[in-house]
């Protein structure tokens, strides 16, 4: 992830993060949107593994992880997915909710994610407090680890929190669950600000982008612009795989284009 950003320093603008869940709508279908996503100028995808109680996630991401469960996918298909995707050279993040990390085992998964060719995960509803084993791994391992700060944490909590981050700060735009939005969160620049205060890391805004004018309105201020729903609505508001992959190029290509056309 780090050289991603330092790329995108150096161009003057921020990382393209774009996020499938694994499996969707199969798992050779995952593979073929998260390549067609890099081949259209997605910097970098966020590879989410399916979970039956998304928190997190509103109802694009929640249909999507269930079509995957429907589907037979398990936590090895979901690496082998990212051993898949690592290979056109593009950095991949993973995004998991605890539970099938415990259940796979937390030593073996940070082990077999980064033989796959991982790069880390985010957390989101695993608290710093609560992570002494991910800690752990994430450093034999040599894996980057992710909490998330959002505009209602504490100035103290959010200090503690982006301490025990590394690769980069998912910073939540608002409160609330994944999905795009008619405009862009206010709070989100704010957000940041108070994470560049105590950090050098770069900071990644996710929830509410759709398009390439608002991936270009938070590349403005963010380090990385994270979309998910948006491009995942490409494969599930379509009558075929062709067709919802062409609309997947499509729209990646327009929030590449965003995010390339504001020089920092």
């Amino acid at each position: 992830m780090a050289v991603a950003f330092e790329k995108a320093r150096a161009e003057g603008r921020a990382v393209l993060i774009g996020c499938m869940p694994a499996g969707f709508p199969t798992v050779e279908g995952s593979i073929a949107a998260m390549t067609a996503m890099v081949s259209a100028g997605v910097d970098v995808i966020e590879v989410e593994i399916p979970y039956s109680d998304p928190v997190m996630d509103g109802p694009v991401i929640q249909r999507a992880s269930d079509i995957a469960l429907a589907g037979g996918v398990r936590t090895a298909d979901t690496l082998r997915i990212i051993e898949a995707v690592a290979g056109t050279g593009a950095p991949v993040v993973t995004m998991t909710y605890w539970n099938p990390i415990e259940r796979y085992g937390v030593d073996a998964f940070a082990r077999d994610l980064s033989a796959a060719g991982g790069t880390g995960l985010i957390t989101p509803d695993l608290i710093p407090e609560e992570a002494g084993e991910w800690l752990a791994a994430s450093e034999a391992y040599g894996l980057d680890r992710t909490f998330l700060v959002a505009p209602s944490s504490t100035d103290e909590r959010l200090a503690m929190t982006v301490g025990h981050c590394r690769g980069f700060v998912y910073a939540t735009a608002l409160m609330g669950v994944t999905g795009a939005r008619e405009r862009t969160s206010d709070a989100a620049p704010t957000l940041v600000s108070r994470v560049r205060a105590v950090t050098g890391l770069p900071v990644g805004v996710g929830l509410g982008v759709g398009n390439g004018v608002q991936a270009a309105e938070v590349g403005r201020y963010a380090d990385g612009v994270i979309v998910g729903s948006a491009l995942i609505r490409c494969l599930l508001d379509t009558p075929d795989e062709a067709t919802g992959l062409a609309a997947l190029r499509t729209l990646s290509a327009e929030l590449a284009e965003g995010v390339r056309a504001v020089q920092r």
